[in-house]
């Protein structure tokens, strides 16, 4: 970065300081992302659509795929995190380098990606959306209330105590869900209730690439449970319940409420407060979200600028697999604007949804 600044420095003079933060910060990024890929041990082999109706069927293939390359089918299960088997086929596994290339090469491997580290992006939206909280009568619009709908996030957890998630009023979950209530530190199914109906985290890829995570000095939990708050805020935005006088430290008084109050919740925890999110974990979650039977999927994450493309990028891959199986999947568009170039997301089966100021 120090050549780079120094061999363009006559250039960069003729730019006001403003203009020349802007081109290093974005620099910064372009370098930062591409060290995160060669440093991965961890690569997604992506075989595109499924071709065994039997999800076990589906991972023994990988299995025999990867043993060819591992020389035993042992070695094989040892190295896969991942298997891909409900909404398309794949599978995450620690590979060299050398050994990416060689199965890349195989029948029916359409690409190897290389993991990568996503980050997070960041309550008055549904009045700057005009949304009303009630009709006239006051009874909520079922139409516009998600009344029947599973909306599923995939963000940092849920922190199940808050009153946006309580679930007076909701109906049974339906006989339709196929999704579970994970079970972890400070989290159990206790915690899953007529309005939370499904809850699942994912650590392999992270931990493949950091280490084991350590929890006892309770920043984090290996569990649905939300340390940061992100994805407790990105549920509430979405599906939240009506909570009257909610406020900050009794500041600001007023009614919180989400888009969708109606809507049932399934939680899908793969960003970690301690380093983003693992593109293995999340393709995990995309396809166990298919399997569960959501209806629409909320991605407030993703990579840094420059874009990779579709075929390098698991949101892309994910969110094309989920819009197939008639799933609607909304995600961000970066937090590095308003600079040109820098919205991601934008595969255009995705619905990508800027911030307002």
């Amino acid at each position: 970065m120090l050549l780079l600044c120094v061999h363009h420095s006559r250039f960069l003079m003729a730019y006001s300081l403003f203009h020349v933060s802007v081109l290093l910060l974005l620099l910064l990024q372009q370098y930062c992302s591409v060290l995160a890929i060669v440093s991965s041990n961890v690569h997604i082999v992506y075989m595109g659509n499924r071709r065994h109706k039997e999800p076990q069927l589906a991972e023994e293939s990988h299995h025999e795929i990867l043993s060819e390359i591992l020389g035993s089918k042992e070695a094989a299960m040892e190295s896969i995190l991942y298997s891909y088997k409900h909404g398309f086929s794949g599978f995450a596994a620690v590979l060299t380098k050398s050994q990416a290339e060689l199965i890349a090469d195989f029948p029916g491997v359409l690409r190897v990606i290389p993991n990568r580290i996503h980050s997070l992006h960041t309550t008055r939206s549904w009045d700057f959306l005009k949304v009303k909280p009630h009709l006239e009568n006051g009874i909520l619009s079922k139409s516009q209330s998600g009344f029947g709908s599973i909306i599923g996030v995939m963000d940092t957890g849920i922190w199940p105590e808050s009153e946006s998630f309580k679930d007076v009023g909701m109906r049974k979950v339906p006989s339709t869900w196929k999704g579970k209530c994970q079970e972890g530190e400070e989290f159990n199914s206790s915690n899953c209730n007529r309005k939370i109906i499904g809850a699942r985290w994912y650590i392999k890829g992270y931990e493949a690439e950091f280490g084991e995570l350590d929890t006892s000095g309770g920043v984090e939990y290996l569990s649905p449970r939300d340390a940061s708050g992100h994805g407790t805020h990105t549920s509430s935005t979405a599906a939240g319940d009506l909570v009257e006088n909610a406020s900050f430290m009794g500041l600001a008084k007023g009614l919180a409420r989400g888009g969708a109050p109606s809507a049932w919740l399934a939680i899908y925890k793969v960003c970690w407060s301690t380093g983003g999110c693992s593109s293995a974990d999340l393709l995990a979650a995309f396809d166990d979200a298919i399997f569960d039977g959501v209806n629409v999927l909320s991605v407030s994450l993703g990579s840094s600028p420059p874009l990779a493309t579709y075929v390098d990028d698991v949101l892309s891959i994910g969110s094309f697999h989920a819009v197939a199986q008639g799933i609607s999947v909304v995600c961000s568009a970066g937090n590095s604007g308003p600079y040109p170039e820098t919205v991601i997301n934008s595969a255009p089966w995705m619905i990508t949804v800027a911030a307002s100021t």
